[in-house]
């Protein structure tokens, strides 16, 4: 039996110019870097590959260094971008708004499950994810610049129901990652931080007639990996290549291995200490006052994150079922560097099944970031100028979810509040207003929330929103704030009031726990 094992450079060589390549990864975790780095190499030398097409999901990089996708991000190696979140790549936003490169931004779940359908020779992806967004051809079709022209994705209509149509893409190349591998290619995830669509992508490769790396720690000899920790089968992997260094197969962007984050061991971990009073936690504390039992919850990256502390404080943890669209399952979600990672989780799906899950309806509730909203309720947390963001799993998340929250300051760039005694008191207000006359783009459509009867808040520090029949609606008012001077003239709309507008919750606003445990314990 011939040894399927090469080295990351002979990897590099297998791409041709031209090609489409499938890469997978989770900021760095489960993310080949070995072979980006040979890539990125073999350009620099030669010039080749080049006028590839990258088909991926999530961001794939140290955003602090130049690691993963990011290496792929040079003119003339890429001709074509399709993905769902782009943020990290720090180079990648210059190329697309250089139109140096063809760019497509889809929901994160949607890029997923197409990879996944070409896997099984569907003709593409429909689903209602996308719909009354920008990835929706009747706004933009998910193009970033001009040179972008191409439709990727079609409304089409099933039984008299709007759908969106993800075309199929022919893939050339997967390079996928594990923690061991065999010489018979069978590879194993046990040191990894997330299951991710390694075995999607390897079948969408083999589907189209493509080749599959898969790069490794460590080779082993065939038949000696236990078959129950086989996540991808050798018949799907043509060649393995074997990390050098452990900076090239890091379990996160910020960890090179922590076995509570791959569920091989538990940390005892302490109660969480409670976070500073301010505006931050002023918007958590509001959130989290629409917490329920039983909950299964999805938090995003940022100020969202706090609403988990806020449930340790109050001691709600245990009666909450927390999840991170990378597909891990309970335990406590980790931000920045280490974001879609979980120390001590329960359980771990594929990146594809978690969004099946959000998408079927499973969750009861998320808490997102706010970035830009107007004045019908739509949000804007994908693209700003010069700034490409993209949508990662926001739009299936928030097409999905039964109640939405989202959560940020009023105003942003300078903003000083002081906190305490049941009030809230404005110092210095930011230079940069969020709620804004229109939108940038679509990330959030109102239309498409009022139509599928989801609940929608947008929490700040000084006012509480929902939308309305006809716009967005003034709910509530933080004590000590002045409607007219610290609201209303700091948005460039005027919004509806709420008849009966209410005053936010004083225990929001001290220093002293909200006792929120027993008001919980009465509604199991």
């Amino acid at each position: 039996m011939k040894s399927k094992h090469i080295s990351a450079e002979q990897a590099a060589r297998l791409i041709n110019n031209g090609d489409t390549v499938t890469t997978v990864g989770f900021m760095l975790a489960g993310h080949a870097d070995a072979v980006s780095k040979a890539v990125e190499k073999r350009f620099l030398e030669t010039g080749e590959p080049k006028d590839v097409t990258l088909l991926f999901g999530a961001s794939q990089s140290n955003p602090t260094n130049n690691t993963g996708l990011n290496r792929w991000c040079k003119p003339g190696l890429i001709k074509r971008i399709i993905g769902g979140h782009l943020n990290l790549q720090k180079d990648m936003a210059a190329l697309i708004i250089e139109n140096k490169v063809e760019a497509y931004n889809f929901p994160q779940g949607a890029v997923i499950h197409l990879i996944r359908a070409i896997g099984g020779k569907q003709p593409g992806l429909v689903t209602h994810i996308g719909l009354q967004t920008f990835a929706d051809p009747r706004l933009e079709g998910g193009k970033l610049n001009s040179i972008t022209t191409e439709d990727l994705v079609e409304l089409v209509s099933l039984g008299g129901k709007e759908y969106l149509w993800y075309k199929p893409q022919h893939v050339n190349v997967a390079i996928i990652r594990g923690t061991l591998g065999d010489e018979k290619g069978n590879i194993t995830w046990g040191r990894e931080a997330m299951r991710l669509e390694h075995l999607q992508a390897a079948m969408a490769a083999k589907a189209c007639g493509g080749i599959v790396i898969a790069q490794v720690e460590t080779l082993c000899a065939a038949g000696s990996l236990p078959a129950k920790d086989v996540f991808v089968p050798g018949m799907l992997v043509d060649y393995i290549v074997v990390a050098e260094s452990p900076e090239e197969h890091q379990q996160t962007a910020a960890t090179v291995y922590e076995p509570w984050l791959s569920a091989q061991a538990r940390i005892p971990v302490s109660a969480i200490s409670p976070i500073p009073l301010d505006e931050r936690k002023v918007i958590c504390r509001r959130a989290a006052l629409e917490l329920l039992p039983d909950t299964v919850i999805n938090l995003g990256i940022g100020i969202p994150e706090g609403v988990g502390a806020i449930a340790s404080e109050e001691g709600l943890t245990e009666y909450l079922t927390g999840t991170v669209e990378s597909g891990a399952i309970g335990g406590i979600a980790q931000s920045g560097l280490r974001f879609g990672s979980t120390i001590n989780p329960e359980s771990f799906m594929n990146h594809s099944d978690q969004f099946d899950f959000y998408n079927g309806g499973g969750l009861d509730m998320t808490v997102l970031g706010l970035a830009e909203v107007d004045e019908q309720g739509n949000l804007n947390v994908s693209k700003f100028g010069p700034r490409v963001a993209g949508a990662g799993g926001f739009i299936n998340i928030t097409q999905s979810s039964k109640k939405i929250i989202f959560t940020g300051t009023f105003t942003a760039s300078g903003l000083k509040c002081r906190i305490g005694e049941g009030r809230l008191i404005i110092e210095q207000e930011g230079k940069v207003k969020k709620f804004i006359k229109k939108v940038g783009q679509v990330t959030f459509s109102a239309a498409f929330a009022r139509e599928n009867n989801l609940e929608v808040y947008f929490v700040t520090e000084r006012a509480v929103f929902t939308p309305g029949p006809s716009g967005l609606v003034l709910a509530e008012i933080a004590p000590g704030v002045d409607l007219e001077k610290d609201v209303l003239a700091n948005m460039e709309f005027r919004p509806q009031v709420h008849p009966r507008l209410k005053v936010m919750d004083e225990r929001i606003f001290t220093d002293n726990p909200m006792g929120l445990l027993e008001g919980f314990l009465q509604k199991l």
